[in-house]
């Protein structure tokens, strides 16, 4: 389904990640960072990373559009593609912790496109976050690791 998704759409999807960027309050680290998710019914969503004096309190652009995405159209959305940029020519994959929420709205097959050292970079979810924490709710309603 999602590794379908054509170059343009990657590309369009990147354009919005750039644009969200410019809105990062990044008073510390100076470093922009934007995210676009692309909704399985074909929505947009941006988000940005927001800086706090106490790092540890600091959001990364990846979880901000999740988080906004979730708050706008409920917990049952689905990603269909991530981007990610930012303006400071630096790689910067999703972090694992975003990695991690991210997968909980993941295929393994949704595209993820970031910078890399050698240039924009495009893998499958899978390949971003091979080993990620996963636990299944059984039936019974109890939590148990898959």
């Amino acid at each position: 389904m999602t590794t379908s998704l054509a170059q343009t759409a990657l590309d369009n999807l990147l354009e919005e990640a750039k644009k969200a960027a410019a809105n990062s309050y990044s008073p510390y680290s100076g470093f922009k960072v934007g995210a676009a998710l692309r909704l399985a019914n074909g929505t947009v969503v941006t988000g940005t990373n927001v800086e706090n004096v106490s790092y540890g309190l600091t959001i990364c652009a990846e979880r901000a559009a999740l988080v906004r995405a979730v708050s706008e159209f409920g917990p049952e959305i689905r990603i269909a593609a991530v981007a990610v940029a930012n303006l400071n020519d630096a790689a910067s994959p999703p972090c694992g912790a975003c990695r991690q929420m991210l997968a909980e709205f993941a295929a393994p097959d949704t595209l993820v496109i970031f910078p890399a050292a050698d240039g924009m970079t495009t893998m499958p979810f899978d390949q971003v976050l091979p080993l990620g924490f996963d636990m299944s709710l059984k039936k019974t309603g109890k939590i148990e690791q898959a």
